[in-house]
């Protein structure tokens, strides 16, 4: 989970795997995969930031890079 924050100030907690989308117009929508949509006080660039030290912590870079190394011919 990550923490984001909304327009009101109150701290929300986000399932990192279910995020979409990420967008700053200037504000930052964040879409997630069942097409529900939040805007949030931090920048794009923090919440991806926040969505990379997840998926890390989690070990899904590390699922992801032994797959492609597992389907890759040799």
């Amino acid at each position: 989970m990550i923490s984001v924050t909304r327009l009101n100030g109150s701290q929300l907690w986000l399932n990192a795997l279910l995020i979409e989308l990420v967008e700053e117009t200037p504000d930052t929508y964040i879409t997630l995969i069942n097409g529900k949509r939040m805007i949030v006080l931090e920048s794009a660039n923090e919440v991806i930031s926040s969505i990379k030290a997840y998926h890390h912590e989690v070990g899904v870079h590390q699922a992801t890079i032994k797959v492609q190394q597992w389907e890759e011919p040799s």
